[in-house]
């Protein structure tokens, strides 16, 4: 089984673009989208949704009314101001958490002289299983300010690897989260190839660097394709040159091209889309990925 995941040092590079149009190419892969803070591969590919289940992840403080006796200790000892209090008549005072402030430290809970306090495991979003034209998705949304440490991009991948080993696929395409954060680390640790998006711009460049430094830190072979590189020639060749510095293979250029737009707005990929510089463009990248 190969894994191929599709990255960029920043959000809107069009990796999701370049992943829905490597699904049409490749025939039957099983999908994942591990962006799962802003997951989007499922407005291009519309899936019908198979199966779903909660993720949880974190931890929430909840004070159980009938128990506390009003000391205050809690609101004293949170740093986050998380615990509200309000007059509960006849001079006495009451406190409840403040589910959107609480970080889940835990330091309420361990404070209460009565253990009046209940630390729970905080529903932090969905995942879920989807059939597309392509093949199986894996995808997952988050509920906002959801925690997302990469747990929930782990189990998205696995659930794909089983999903290709169950159907007996080879393949499985990831569109990956942007950054450098523990979520892209989530994505990329131990996949068969990266493919980092990245455009013509000074900020791209940069981003890419980061993203191809976490790659060779953690041993995965990486590739590069510069979108949109007919915006900015000059810097496309500076990219170019300073990813084969970094060791990573140069698998084309895409250009701009308003047909991306249309086909989004059609909710299909660009590859299928009639006379299309960019589907033709993306289709190189796809053989020399392949």
């Amino acid at each position: 089984m190969k894994e191929i995941v599709v990255v960029s040092g920043k959000g809107g590079t069009g990796k999701t673009s370049i992943v829905a149009s490597f699904a049409a190419l490749s025939g039957q892969a099983v999908l994942a989208d591990c962006d799962v803070d802003a997951a989007d591969l499922h407005l291009v590919l519309t899936p019908t949704i198979r199966r779903g289940e909660e993720f949880r992840c974190g931890y929430e403080a909840i004070i159980r009314q009938k128990d506390c006796i009003g000391c205050g200790a809690c609101l004293a000892r949170c740093r986050f101001g998380a615990i509200l209090k309000s007059d509960g008549g006849a001079g006495e005072a009451s406190f409840a958490v403040d589910a959107t402030a609480c970080e889940g430290c835990g330091a309420c809970v361990w404070t209460c002289p009565v253990r009046a306090i209940d630390f729970r495991e905080r529903r932090a979003g969905e995942w879920f299983v989807s059939e597309t034209r392509f093949g199986p998705m894996v995808h997952a949304r988050l509920n906002p300010g959801g925690e997302n440490s990469g747990k929930l991009v782990s189990h998205v991948r696995n659930v794909a690897r089983s999903l290709a080993e169950e159907r007996k696929n080879d393949l499985v395409l990831v569109d990956g989260p942007p950054g450098v954060g523990c979520a892209v680390i989530a994505s990329v640790s131990g996949a068969s190839l990266v493919l980092v998006v990245t455009e013509p711009t000074m900020s791209g460049a940069h981003d890419m660097a980061r993203v191809l430094e976490l790659t060779r830190h953690f041993r995965v072979s990486a590739a590069v394709c510069v979108n949109k590189w007919d915006l900015n020639e000059e810097i496309t060749g500076r990219i170019e040159k300073e990813a084969r510095q970094h060791g990573a293979t140069v698998v084309g250029r895409v250009r701009y091209d308003r047909a991306v737009t249309d086909a989004q707005r059609r909710g299909q990929p660009v590859v299928e889309w009639p006379a299309s510089w960019a589907g033709d463009d993306i289709k190189a990248v796809w053989e020399n990925v392949s």
